[in-house]
């Protein structure tokens, strides 16, 4: 556990023990075993049974409980760039806070150094707190801007191919992004709870840092939103662009058989077997067939011309 004694303004690494007067301490629980929550929430901080039981199993949606002497909460920081997200548990009293996770989260080592070297983040649990969501927010913000990059892709590969498959990739991104908003505005509304209901143990000028946080998140559901409404639109385009291609190839086909329709006609009567055709007889007839089928060839393709068909 990290330890921040307010006398000498310094955070130190130190084996697992109850603060003493004057210290701040954060507890992070990686994978633990049932045992182990027990012993920290329960022996050492003696907290409520419905906050250990929560702890233990991981199973809540982002909230925030009010109990007497701690407060308990849950966030989903993501874990990589396919935006899958893990639960993390928050149990903050007046001179700790505990985390719990199931997963290994790179991103907790970061700010472990970050704690070691900038002493005064660890002032109180409010401040503690405050470091951990606005991180897991800020790595919302860097995976929307690769869901951005993600789009414009995909965008320029529809415009390149419309036959393009990705019909699968866009119902795909299209899932994550609903449950990762379901969980974010969830998480919105615990940001709006801290920020405006006067969050126990922290500084009352830290509010301001908390609601930071929260135009932040709010930004990034915006973002989701549009994102969602650009995946419609993706797959419309790709169909538009289908039905633009399709109606070419379908003109091109009907210019070509309206051009041969009056050749074919003009063969076919000079294809018949009656006796008494002139044109059989000339020894010019095969040239004079071959100049009208020109003839009709150029005429039609200027109708079409002027009629601004081709």
């Amino acid at each position: 556990m990290l330890v921040y004694e307010a006398s000498g303004r310094q955070a130190t690494e130190q084996p697992l023990r109850l603060p003493h007067s004057g210290e701040t301490v954060w507890i992070h629980l990686e994978k633990p075993e049932p045992s182990e929550v027990e012993h920290v929430l329960g022996e050492l901080f003696h907290c409520h049974p419905l906050v250990i039981e929560d702890c233990i199993q991981l199973n809540q949606r982002p909230k925030m409980d009010r109990y007497a002497d701690h407060i308990f909460l849950t966030f989903f920081p993501v874990l990589d760039q396919q935006l899958h997200t893990a639960e993390m548990a928050f149990v903050i009293g007046e001179n700790y806070v505990v985390t719990i996770c199931k997963e290994s989260l790179p991103v907790l080592e970061e700010l472990k150094s970050y704690f070691l070297q900038m002493d005064e983040s660890m002032a109180s649990p409010g401040s503690i707190l405050y470091r951990l969501l606005d991180r897991f927010v800020d790595d919302y913000t860097q995976i929307i801007n690769l869901v951005e990059d993600r789009l414009d892709r995909l965008e320029r590969a529809i415009f390149r191919n419309p036959y393009l498959q990705v019909s699968r990739e866009v119902f795909t991104l299209k899932r994550t992004l609903h449950q990762l908003r379901r969980i974010i505005v969830e998480e919105k509304t615990v940001l709006g709870t801290i920020g405006h209901q006067n969050f126990p143990y922290m500084k009352m000028e830290a509010d301001v840092y908390f609601i930071d946080i929260y135009d932040h998140i709010s930004r990034v559901v915006d973002s989701i939103d549009m994102f969602r409404e650009s995946l419609f639109g993706l797959l419309e385009l790709q169909m538009g662009m289908k039905s633009d291609r399709m109606n070419e190839i379908m003109k091109t086909l009907t210019i070509i058989s309206c051009i041969f329709l009056p050749l074919t006609f003009i063969v076919g009567l000079y294809g018949m077997n009656f006796e008494n055709m002139p044109e059989i007889h000339w020894p010019w007839g095969y040239a004079y067939v071959w100049l009208v089928l020109i003839a009709t060839s150029i005429g039609m393709w200027l109708i079409f011309k002027w009629k601004k068909w081709l």
